[in-house]
């Protein structure tokens, strides 16, 4: 692809002049790298298109972010939510706190929380544009900067930071003094749902403050495969 070697502001501008306004958007969880993509793309065009999924289990920090970039940026923040009947029958049949009793059940929590909903709203759209990092985890180590979303219908699927690093991201943020999540000076790596997610000791492998009460990965290829496609489908 031609633009794999492109600069990541050269690749969401490209992104964002190709698709019409509302059929474009970025996603994103409010980690360092959905911030820097979401920093870049408002100088690109500040009345871009920005969307997150709200899985009703985040810690306040991240709401805290999220209004801290409204008022910063300008710019509408969509939340989009899982399915309250969905939830509650979820909740009635297996617990709150099922992701804790099994993966299979963590992989019911993450789809109706979180794949669900960000289904929903990938099918208004053309294209998406992720913080996603090749080196953030195995099953994204092939990623490109543009590619073919075939989990979502055949959208495209934009991947700026594809070749960057942590500390890359994190000189970014500093350069241009980019607001980040609280709870990374808390001694967190990853943020996810509030429950799922914890802070790790220094050195610690980047996603290692998630799910760490699992043992041992799903004994079903099939529901590796699901936890695979969950896990990646956002930053």
């Amino acid at each position: 692809m031609e633009y794999d070697d492109r600069e990541p502001w050269d690749v969401i501008e490209w992104a964002l002049t190709t698709f019409s306004q509302r059929r474009i958007a970025v996603c994103t969880s409010f980690q360092v790298d959905g911030m820097a993509i979401l920093d870049m793309a408002w100088r690109v065009d500040p009345s871009v298109r920005v969307f997150t999924v709200d899985t009703g289990r985040m810690p306040q920090e991240t709401y805290d972010l999220i209004q801290a970039v409204r008022d910063r940026y300008g710019m509408e923040i969509e939340l989009h939510h899982p399915d309250t009947q969905e939830v509650a029958k979820m909740v009635n049949q297996h617990g709150q706190d099922l992701f804790l009793t099994s993966v299979p059940l963590r992989l019911t929590c993450c789809d109706v929380r979180k794949v669900r909903p960000l289904v929903r709203v990938l099918g208004e759209l053309d294209g998406w544009i992720t913080g996603l990092r090749r080196d953030q985890w195995a099953t994204r180590s092939n990623i490109r900067k543009i590619e073919i979303d075939h989990d979502h219908g055949g959208l495209i699927k934009v991947n700026p930071l594809a070749d960057w690093t942590e500390e890359e991201v994190w000189e970014y943020l500093q350069a241009n003094e980019v607001p980040h999540n609280a709870l990374y000076d808390k001694g967190y790596k990853t943020i996810g749902c509030a429950p799922c997610t914890r802070a790790v000791e220094p050195g610690a492998e980047q996603r290692s403050g998630r799910w760490w009460w699992e043992k041992a990965p799903p004994r079903s290829a099939g529901c590796t495969a699901r936890w695979r496609r969950a896990a990646s489908s956002m930053s």
